[in-house]
């Protein structure tokens, strides 16, 4: 290899190194590999490994991997909480009475509301390969009530934006849901939006950097946006 050229390499090599140690470097709870676990966080570590998250191509649950991404291992830390979380996490992501898209649109709407860069990056993908339609996601990744959504995907839209922004919905919101769902579609939507609002305050208070080279996917939005947003 020419001078000039292993220079270069030499140098980019050294810049993407700085940058993946920069974005590492951002998070609060530092990564905690295999060997420094206790049984406890083992226990939790191993239960991940063999559920059904270490199959979605999360980042976070790699198999092979000796040691857990966002969120899990913020969990960590707590590890009978985490346990416990794990458990209501599979509950409410992979048995939900809601359709696997309008679980993850759900999802979308509850990063959206909080700024959770990382849920966003995690969860798009997943609801694009349930069937949200691109456009409905660039839409509400900009703050706006998505037009061209089904009559399913807006009452899980309006019912997770009211549920955030007004912390209760109206009687015409629940109908529409109760109407589609029933009343046990109703409490999975709560929790599907409850459970991620954790997600994104552990996420947040983390700090946990997206990879390497990819760029946030929601700009901030004005401090009254919700107001703007109409039906």
């Amino acid at each position: 290899m020419k001078s000039w050229k292993k220079l270069l390499f030499v140098s980019l090599l050294a810049t993407t190194s700085l940058n993946i140690y920069a974005q590492d470097d951002q998070r609060r709870f530092k990564i905690t590999p295999l060997s420094e676990m206790t049984p406890e966080q083992r226990t939790y570590f191993e239960a991940l490994m063999a559920g059904p998250v270490s199959g979605t191509g999360s980042a976070g649950v790699v198999q092979g991997a000796t040691s857990l991404g966002a969120p899990f291992n913020v969990y960590l830390r707590s590890p009978v909480l985490a346990e416990q979380l794990r458990k209501v996490g599979e509950q409410i992501r992979f048995h939900s009475s809601l359709p696997t898209k309008l679980n993850e649109f759900a999802i979308l709407v509850t990063a959206r509301h909080w700024g959770a860069q990382y849920e966003w990056f995690a969860h798009h993908r997943l609801a694009l390969k349930a069937g949200l339609e691109p456009a409905v996601a660039e839409q509400l990744a900009v703050g706006k009530r998505p037009v061209g959504m089904t009559p399913d995907e807006a009452a899980v839209y309006d019912f997770s934006h009211e549920l955030h922004t007004n912390h209760n919905v109206s009687d015409a919101t629940y109908k529409a849901v109760v109407d589609l769902f029933g009343e046990q579609g109703v409490v999975d939507l709560i929790a599907v939006n409850g459970y991620y609002v954790l997600v994104s305050m552990i996420l947040n208070v983390d700090r946990s950097p997206l990879p390497a080279g990819v760029k946030a996917p929601l700009a901030p939005l004005p401090a009254d946006h919700a107001a703007h947003v109409a039906k």
